[in-house]
């Protein structure tokens, strides 16, 4: 049974990908990771040798500490967290619970190389309308929370990403992007492993609605004139993103909790 300070992997699961997911923090030994580098989705890989010093950059936040198996590691490193104010609790079972629990992990090896501050940096095309929004959302709320975005001319998108190490996508010829029917949004999803039932509805809508395809999905429509309306309504491309955030936010939240609910207009005889 979990306690106070430790969180089931089930419960996790559930916070994962939502805007109020606490930060992830993966302190695994190295010899722990290369035997397995996999990472719970969204988590970010520290050392628990030097939390007093990254740690304290985490004051006034919630995060989850896992470790290979939630004991010594975890336990202190939350409790370091803790001490610097970071409302931290840790994963019960570890990293090995989560595995067990045959719960999603990212192959850490299908990430692009992260900058000085430990970020993925990606470029794609200016003026994003579906694609290039549901997919910086996915990798913010699955992948990398921390990961930037580039918003270049698209004739300039594969050589930024060489000058800057950004991983391009949503452009023809490079590694994330369309294939065949499927959108950019779908090839995340597969490739970081990502194909749980409510990821999968949403890309089924992402795919109606980035590429003209409404028969796929009632609700496509629907995603289509509201990433078309965002796009009237700000000229900055990482404004746009942030007002993205939330639209996606609600459509996987449907797409999670709320796909059978329905919204009936109570019957009866009208007042004269």
């Amino acid at each position: 049974m979990s306690s106070f300070t430790t969180i089931s992997p089930d419960k996790l699961a559930r916070l994962i990908g939502t805007a109020n997911a606490p930060l992830l923090i993966d302190v695994r030994t190295d010899e722990d990771f290369a035997a397995d580098p996999r990472l719970i989705p969204g988590s970010v890989k520290r050392s628990h040798e030097s939390v007093p010093n990254w740690g304290e950059e985490l004051a006034g936040r919630s995060a989850i500490v896992a470790c290979l198996r939630g004991q010594k590691l975890a336990q202190g490193t939350a409790a370091w967290l803790r001490q610097l104010g970071v409302q931290a609790e840790t994963l019960d079972g570890g990293f090995e619970g989560w595995k067990e629990a045959k719960l999603p992990l990212i192959d850490s090896k299908k990430l692009p190389p992260r900058d000085a501050k430990g970020r993925t940096v990606w470029v794609t095309r200016a003026r994003p309308k579906v694609d290039r929004i549901a997919c910086p959302w996915l990798v913010r709320r699955f992948v990398d929370p921390n990961a930037v975005f580039l918003f270049v001319a698209p004739s300039e998108v594969v050589a930024v990403g060489e000058r800057f190490n950004a991983a391009p996508f949503d452009i023809e010829n490079v590694f994330w992007s369309h294939r065949g029917e499927l959108c950019t949004f779908d090839v995340m999803v597969e490739e970081f492993g990502l194909a749980t039932p409510p990821l999968l509805r949403l890309a089924t809508l992402v795919r109606g609605a980035d590429t003209a395809r409404p028969d796929l999905a009632p609700e496509a429509p629907g995603l289509l004139a509201a990433s078309l309306g965002l796009s009237r309504m700000f000229d900055d491309d990482l404004e746009q993103l942030e007002a993205g955030m939330l639209l996606y936010d609600a459509f996987y939240r449907w797409c999670r909790d709320a796909t059978t609910e329905t919204h009936n207009w109570p019957t009866g005889k009208a007042k004269s």
